[in-house]
């Protein structure tokens, strides 16, 4: 039983990928928040002090418990408030909600960051909606705070990413056969696992929800290709679990539909995640990668994403030995298997205490993050080079 009384605040902004993703999950579990939306100062001094990173959304418990990453943090609530959870009870189907949330979290942001930066109208919107937003207690007229933005996230998300005239068709092919796939499955079920929302349906919604889902272009792609996507982004932000009390169980195994995800792990997503990795391995800040016949050119390393295809190894390696058979095959049936397992992972030592989602005391000196922060370094970057992931998305 939830106490009312016990309020979380979530320190995040209205528009950001991540923020919302949360915000999603604690209104379906009916567990109280309030939203302290952040600014530029409240990032570095509120955010950064408590939990040695700047990354969004930060949660502060009842108690003065400080939490970051959406992924270890959906974790930690269902672990204390279990009623309604998340997670389907065949560890078969667990395994692979885990693994697309982490296919939304880590994939769908580099289309999601293009559309809203490399689109005129869309750029104009948000660089104007975050400096009013955001940077309100900075000095300076609004447009020019706006043209430093989206000077920034051109630079480091747009073409710091990969993102050229070569590329760009391939980005924008991940969120439109993305939203095939959703919409496959989202007419004939009102979640992606069933009549309940499950961690995948959580996974794809910070980037459906606030970019695509608001973004003029990719919204307006919603509208047209994917009506049911659209309609779900509204469906699941409304869910609320008492509601859904009685509602049919969610389906025995995976639908049919989730294997166009799985053939796109194998033929991009693993393929991504192994030069990342082997570029960690290597002490290179930078690397190149062929996918589906596109080079991508000078990503930048990501320790984060290391993490990430870690969790996920460890996740399959927890399982019952008769679910790991199943799962192997369903990977391999659909050419994902070899991309998934074979390759060296080198430790990423990104939380070697497996202290997240507590937000103190992480990976990496805070220090020097907070020193790295007043040098004028990116608001979202690790001290080490490395890339922290889920901090960028707005």
């Amino acid at each position: 039983m939830i106490n009312k009384s016990d309020n979380y605040r979530v320190y995040g902004l209205d528009l950001s990928y991540f923020t919302g993703k949360l915000e999603a999950y604690l209104r379906y579990k009916e567990i109280p928040y309030e939203r302290v939306e952040l600014t530029a100062r409240s990032f570095r001094d509120i955010v950064l002090e408590n939990t040695g990173l700047q990354k969004m959304p930060a949660v502060e418990t009842p108690d003065g418990t400080w939490l970051t990453d959406t992924t270890p943090m959906i974790d930690w609530f269902e672990a204390r408030y279990p009623d309604s959870s998340v997670f389907p009870e065949d560890p078969y189907a667990v395994f692979f909600c885990r693994l697309l949330e982490d296919y939304a979290d880590e994939w769908m942001w580099r289309p999601a960051l293009h559309f809203r930066w490399s689109f005129k109208k869309d750029a104009q919107l948000m660089s104007r909606r975050i400096a009013e937003e955001m940077l309100h207690d900075m000095p300076g007229p609004v447009w020019m705070k706006a043209r430093m933005i989206l000077r920034r996230q051109l630079k480091e998300y747009v073409t710091g990413d990969g993102i050229t005239p070569e590329t760009r068709s391939h980005v924008e092919q991940i969120y439109l056969k993305t939203l095939d796939t959703m919409q496959r499955q989202l007419s004939v079920t009102p979640f992606l696992l069933g009549g309940r929302p499950s961690l995948a349906d959580f996974g794809f919604f910070g980037s459906m929800f606030r970019h695509f889902g608001i973004d003029p272009t990719p919204a307006r792609i919603m509208r047209d290709r994917a009506p049911a996507v659209y309609a779900w982004t509204g469906r699941l932000w409304n869910a609320r679990a008492s509601r859904l009390e009685g509602a049919f169980e969610p389906a025995e195994g995976i639908p049919p539909a989730w294997a166009a995800f799985l053939k796109d792990m194998g033929a991009a997503y693993f393929p991504y995640l192994n030069a990342n990795a082997a570029a960690w391995r290597e002490g290179r800040k930078r690397f190149d990668v062929e996918i589906e016949g596109v080079t991508y050119r000078r990503l930048p390393t990501s320790q984060y994403r290391v993490w990430c295809f870690e969790r996920l190894r460890q996740h399959f390696s927890a399982l019952p030995p008769e679910t790991a058979a199943k799962v192997r095959q369903t990977l391999t049936t659909h050419r994902a298997w070899e991309p998934f397992h074979a390759a060296e992972i080198a430790p990423s030592r990104f939380d070697p205490d497996n202290r997240l989602p507590l937000g103190t005391e992480l990976s990496g000196d805070a220090a020097a993050a907070r020193k790295s922060a007043q040098r004028g370094g990116s608001l979202w970057g690790r001290p080490d080079g490395g890339v922290a992931g889920k901090s960028k998305p707005i």
